[in-house]
C-alpha cells in the first residue's frame, strides 16, 4: 500500500500494519472525539428517496482508536495546477464560461476550532444553468465548453481556502414529483487524519428551493444554517464576483453536516 508519510515530501511503501503500529506512537496526543451524530442527517431519510436502498440496516462498526485516528495523506503545493482553484479559468478552451461570477472563501477548522493548514479541499458543481459535465447528466440543459466545474486548493497556514467560480444552477433531479436541487457546490476534505474525512455541500442564501430539498432538510433543523454560505460584501470583488463565506469544521459540537 502506497502511503505518504506526515513530515515527509516523499511517497513511501510500507504494510498497512506497520503505518498502523507508526501512528500508534501519537495516538495519545491526537485522539478525536466522537461525532456529533446530531449535527448530521439520517442514513435512512424516506424523504430522499435513493437512502431507503442504499443506507445501512445494521449497527455501525466502531472503528479501534489506532485506526481511527490514522492521519490522512499529505498534499503539497507541487501536486496542485496554478489554476485548479479557478473554475472560471480552468478549463477554459474559447471563451469565458457563462454565468455569475462567484468567489468562495472560508477557514477549515478541527474540532477545537484551531485552522488546519495545508490540507487539500475539492469541489464539484453544476454550471449556470444546471447541467454536469458527466455522462449520467441527461437534464435538457446546455453544457458549457469553457466550464468544467471541479477545482480544488491547499489553505493556507490560517486554514482558508480560495476559490474562483460560477454560481452553479438548480437541476431537476426525479426525487418526487416537481423535484429540483437548490443551488449548491459538492466539497470534498481529508483533514489531518482519515477519521475527519468529510463530503458535504454548501448552499446560499436565501434560496427558496431549501424549503423543499429532502437532502437539506434531512440534515437537524439547529445544524442546517452550518450549510448555507454568509454573502460579504468584503470579499466581493467589485465589478467582478461576488463573494461568499463558508467555514467547515471537521468534527466536534458545531461540525459540518455530512452528505448522505
Amino acid at each position: 500500500m502506497w502511503l505518504r508519510a506526515t513530515r515527509c515530501s516523499q511517497w513511501v511503501a510500507m504494510p498497512c500494519s506497520q503505518y498502523e503500529t507508526l501512528q500508534e506512537t501519537n495516538v495519545a496526543d491526537t485522539v478525536l472525539d466522537p461525532l456529533d451524530w446530531e449535527s448530521h442527517p439520517p442514513y435512512l431519510y424516506p424523504p430522499y428517496r435513493s437512502t431507503v436502498k442504499r443506507g445501512p440496516t445494521q449497527p455501525l462498526i466502531t472503528l479501534k482508536d489506532h485506526l481511527r485516528n490514522l492521519r490522512a495523506p499529505v498534499y503539497g503545493a507541487d501536486d496542485l495546477g496554478p489554476l485548479d482553484h479557478d473554475l472560471t479559468h480552468n478549463a477554459v478552451k474559447n471563451g469565458e464560461p457563462l454565468g455569475e461570477r462567484i468567489i468562495v472563501t472560508g477557514r477549515v477548522l478541527d474540532e477545537r476550532a484551531r485552522p488546519v493548514a495545508n490540507t487539500l479541499v475539492e469541489i464539484w458543481q453544476a454550471n449556470a444553468a444546471g447541467r454536469y459535465v458527466h455522462k449520467t447528466d441527461q437534464h435538457d440543459a446546455p453544457l458549457d465548453p469553457n466550464f468544467l466545474g471541479a477545482g480544488r486548493c491547499l489553505t493556507d497556514a490560517q486554514g482558508r481556502y480560495r476559490f474562483l467560480s460560477i454560481k452553479p444552477g438548480a437541476y431537476p433531479w426525479g426525487n418526487h414529483d416537481n423535484a429540483w436541487r437548490p443551488n449548491h457546490i459538492h466539497f470534498s476534505l481529508f483533514g489531518e487524519y482519515f477519521a475527519s474525512r468529510l463530503i458535504t455541500q454548501m448552499y446560499f442564501p436565501g434560496d427558496p428551493l431549501l424549503a423543499y430539498d429532502p437532502m437539506f432538510q434531512g440534515v437537524p433543523a439547529a445544524a442546517r444554517d452550518r450549510l448555507v454560505a454568509t454573502f460579504k460584501l468584503d470579499v466581493t470583488q467589485p465589478g467582478y464576483a461576488l463573494g461568499y463565506e463558508f467555514d467547515i469544521v471537521l468534527r466536534g459540537a458545531n461540525e459540518t453536516p455530512r452528505e448522505k
